[in-house]
């Protein structure tokens, strides 16, 4: 499973983060974050038809894909969240190679999903929480992020 996400980085998302661009740098590490998005969607065991289309929503229109190209992420992203036993090995890979202020972006985008039902499971804030820490993401700034969305305030609604 990890190996099928690595590769998919290392083809898709290392090349634009190696190149000097900001744009490139940008758009390869939302590519990234897919699989975390649909990781959050079942940590409560039921992915709501919510959470898949605000996941759709922020992967064709945050991360910049065209429809063909964000429903094949999606696509691979969904597998490899469901056969996922641990997430350590890809927010290591997100963890090295985004700043600060990326992986607060990351963060944001995963409270989009948990309030897209409406219904803030326990399960998706624990998985937000664990996710955070394994990108070294300070618990003032996980709040911050949290509210940010939770009042309409996020990044990713601010781009829309």
């Amino acid at each position: 499973m990890i190996d099928t996400i690595r590769r998919f980085f290392d083809k898709y998302v290392a090349p634009d983060l190696e190149r000097a661009g900001e744009h490139h740098r940008e758009h390869g590490y939302h590519l990234a974050t897919a699989a975390l998005l649909f990781e959050v969607s079942r940590a409560d065991h039921h992915a709501s038809e919510e959470e898949l289309q605000t996941i759709g929503s922020l992967v064709r229109q945050c991360f910049g894909l065209s429809d063909t190209d964000a429903n094949a992420l999606m696509e691979l992203a969904h597998q490899e969240s469901e056969q996922a036993v641990s997430l350590y090995e890809l927010t290591k890979l997100i963890d090295k190679r985004l700043s600060l202020s990326e992986k607060i972006h990351v963060i944001e985008l995963l409270w989009e999903v948990a309030f897209a039902d409406g219904e803030l499971d326990r399960y998706e804030e624990y998985t937000i929480r664990k996710l955070a820490d394994l990108l070294h993401v300070s618990h003032g700034d996980f709040i911050a992020a949290k509210l940010r969305v939770e009042r309409g305030g996020g990044r990713s609604r601010s781009s829309r």
